[in-house]
């Protein structure tokens, strides 16, 4: 099989991507903290999902000053519904560093990017290259398998040492002149073209012809990913408890899972929820539906109940609109948010 032209390659990827970018609030001005922060919302959420939390975000907080002096009760709600809330404050984090270390703005430079909390390899590469024309790939899981196919390689791209191998292939090949672009567009062909899981869509790729996976028909083998851990299944009680006007919420511990977050009352055991409930003088319940949300490592397959109670009782009962405004519910309690509403919109 002849080797791979590189040049070539990056040329028609590149034209590919001239005719077929899609159009993004983020591309549309790439200044460095716009680049950051739909860096940061894009990990693990897809792109028309980050849309609206960008717009909003940047509306919220349009620089890293707005962003260093912001609540942390701001910044969840802000984030709501976009999960991974420890990616939001590592932002805050850094930019607090960015405030004390680089006069108020993101440092240009890979190495001082890596620097800042939150800001892994990926996205140092991806804001050094997008934001500041910095010759420096951003390895993602587009780009992995985008590669792992073009070149066949068969290395387990879940471990560090691949993604290590990649950047520095990938370092010989990213085009000086126009770095952003290369980056930009490798992930754009992941996403469009090059697909997880599903048949890759080889008859339009611009890639195709230097694509050993595809001349071989080994490009569904590809990448190789060693078996993840079987997520825990968690079971979980949900009690969503309505005095008058007011609901009942719990701020989790701010450490771990959804740290900080706002919840419903929430119980591992039924037993717990029994004795919590035997303490409530109660008017009606209300039975919601079944849910289940899935997280990285573990899923909870949650019942829940609304508990209409008569008499008043201690802890953080908040209105309806407080709850909409101002307090970040995560989206494994989505379901019961939902029958909240619908309950209260009748009352």
């Amino acid at each position: 099989m002849e080797k791979i032209n590189n040049k070539q390659l990056v040329e028609d990827l590149l034209a590919w991507y001239d005719a077929n970018a899609r159009i993004l609030p983020w591309r549309e001005e790439a200044t460095p903290y716009r680049v950051w922060v739909s860096e940061i919302m894009l990990q693990q959420t897809r792109v028309e999902a980050v849309k609206p939390y960008f717009e909003r975000f940047i509306h919220a907080l349009p620089d890293i000053s707005a962003l260093a002096h912001a609540s942390e009760d701001t910044l969840r709600k802000l984030w709501e519904g976009l999960g991974y809330y420890h990616r939001v404050s590592n932002m805050k984090k850094a930019a607090i560093q960015c405030m004390e270390r680089f006069n108020g703005q993101l440092p240009s430079t890979y190495d001082e990017l890596l620097s800042l909390s939150g800001i892994g390899a990926y996205s140092a590469g991806a804001i050094a290259s997008i934001a500041f024309h910095q010759p420096v790939p951003a390895v993602d899981g587009n780009v992995l398998r985008v590669f792992s196919r073009v070149w066949v390689i068969e290395d387990d791209i879940l471990k560090e040492s691949t993604k290590k191998k990649f950047q520095k292939l990938l370092m010989e090949v990213i085009p000086k002149e126009r770095p952003d672009a290369f980056n930009q567009a490798v992930m754009e062909i992941g996403a469009m073209v090059c697909v997880p899981n599903a048949a890759p869509k080889c008859h339009i790729c611009p890639l195709a012809p230097h694509c050993k996976g595809y001349q071989t028909g080994v490009t569904h083998k590809l990448p190789v990913k060693a078996g993840k851990k079987k997520r825990t299944i968690e079971k979980k009680y949900i009690d969503v408890v309505v005095y008058e006007d007011k609901i009942l919420l719990q701020q989790r511990e701010k450490d771990g899972l959804l740290a900080g977050l706002y919840e419903f009352n929430t119980f591992d055991y039924p037993q717990e929820e029994e004795l919590f409930l035997s303490t409530l003088d109660i008017e009606k319940i209300v039975p919601l539906k079944d849910s289940k949300h899935i997280f990285t490592h573990k899923e909870w397959h949650m019942s829940g109940k609304l508990v209409f109670i008569r008499k008043k009782i201690k802890g953080n009962l908040v209105s309806m609109q407080d709850l909409e405004e101002h307090y970040a519910i995560p989206s494994a309690y989505k379901a019961y948010k939902e029958g909240l509403i619908e309950w209260m919109k009748h009352m």
